[in-house]
């Protein structure tokens, strides 16, 4: 129910080339206690005051000249597109075609002249509580809206922080892989971008790559934190890793899963089949794994570790360049290459 001093607030247009007509009209909803009545005699004048006015409801009569009450209709329909059009068409037309086309056009009742004053006033005051009841729920339906893509965006920024902190989980003792997991993430998402996959899944690669390296939660702190070089014994241990990740994350079926582990699992393949953990070459490795190889050697080029300083950018991306159809795909170094100033870009903000 709406309220009645809401109902007396309701914004009218009236359109009606007899000034007469016009006159009477204000006359009786000012006397009814209407507060926002807008009126004018020239039919070519009601759009721009429909827009700029945003009645809830328009007296409109049919038959005048220039622009008829049916051609007003039509242009107004084309500006609410699917939204309610609150007309209450005035006519001195009783003829069941006339008031047959006003309702396929969209008037939703209709007054006759000459005028009887009880009538109009409720005719005027069911139809406004029809279009402010519309209004009410539309609005709802639009916050409601708003509520569900926020909720369903802190989902998805919680699953992903979830995701991230499973991802460091292996290395925590290390602070600088924190802003690893994220540069790399971020690479895989802008690399997949540009080299023309769908918008879903270079999200999926954002969300999925950071859980890349979590088998090295299963690799024994010397071998992992050791300052020097690893030694054959150690190199092999070390390998692990990916098997590791991936019996870590098999278990579900969820698409992001799938990656994540398809991920863990091929993202140290070799281009040339001299990678592991099984040797596979060219497009034989899954193409999530081929783009977070590129992001995740850029990035461990770039990063410090225990056992060597950071790279500049230019030289990081210079080797990943010279390893063009030997450690990685060569489309996918060609897509690297063409906006590595972006991924500088994104580098440095994250440090």
């Amino acid at each position: 129910m709406i309220p009645d001093d809401e109902l007396k607030n309701g914004r009218i247009l009236i359109v009606d080339d007899k000034k007469a007509n016009v006159l009477l009209l204000e006359g009786t909803l000012a006397s009814d206690g209407y507060q926002a009545v807008l009126s004018t005699t020239n039919p070519c004048d009601c759009i721009d005051l429909f827009i700029s006015f945003q009645p809830d409801l328009i007296l409109l009569d049919l038959n005048m000249p220039d622009m008829d009450g049916f051609e007003v209709m039509e242009r107004l329909k084309c500006l609410v597109n699917s939204d309610y059009l609150p007309v209450l068409v005035l006519t001195a037309f009783h003829d069941r075609t006339t008031r047959l086309r006003a309702l396929q056009v969209g008037a939703r009742d209709f007054i006759s002249k000459p005028f009887d004053t009880r009538e109009i006033l409720c005719r005027i005051r069911n139809l406004l509580e029809v279009t402010l009841s519309h209004r009410r729920v539309r609005d709802h339906n639009k916050l409601l809206d708003r509520q569900v893509r926020e909720k369903t965006r802190e989902l998805h920024d919680t699953r992903l922080e979830i995701i991230r902190r499973l991802g460091l989980a292996a290395e925590f003792k290390d602070r600088d892989t924190a802003n690893h997991i994220i540069r790399m993430s971020q690479i895989c998402q802008i690399l997949a971008d540009a080299y023309g996959v769908s918008n879903a899944h270079s999200e999926l690669l954002l969300t999925a790559s950071p859980m890349h390296d979590v088998g090295k939660i299963g690799i024994p702190d010397q071998i992992l934190l050791k300052p020097g070089k690893l030694d054959a014994q150690e190199w092999q241990i070390m390998q692990t890793h990916t098997e590791i990740g991936y019996r870590l994350l098999d278990g579900h079926s969820s698409e992001l899963m799938e990656t994540a582990k398809q991920i863990a699992l091929s993202h140290h393949e070799r281009w040339d089949g001299n990678g592991y953990p099984f040797g596979l070459a060219g497009d034989e490795i899954p193409f999530n794994g081929r783009i977070c190889a590129i992001a995740d050697v850029f990035d461990a080029l770039t990063s410090l570790r225990p056992y060597k300083q950071p790279w500049s950018y230019a030289k990081a991306a210079a080797e990943i360049e010279s390893q063009r159809g030997r450690q990685f795909d060569p489309e996918l170094v060609d897509t690297f290459t063409g906006i590595k100033e972006i991924i500088f870009e994104i580098c440095h903000a994250c440090e």
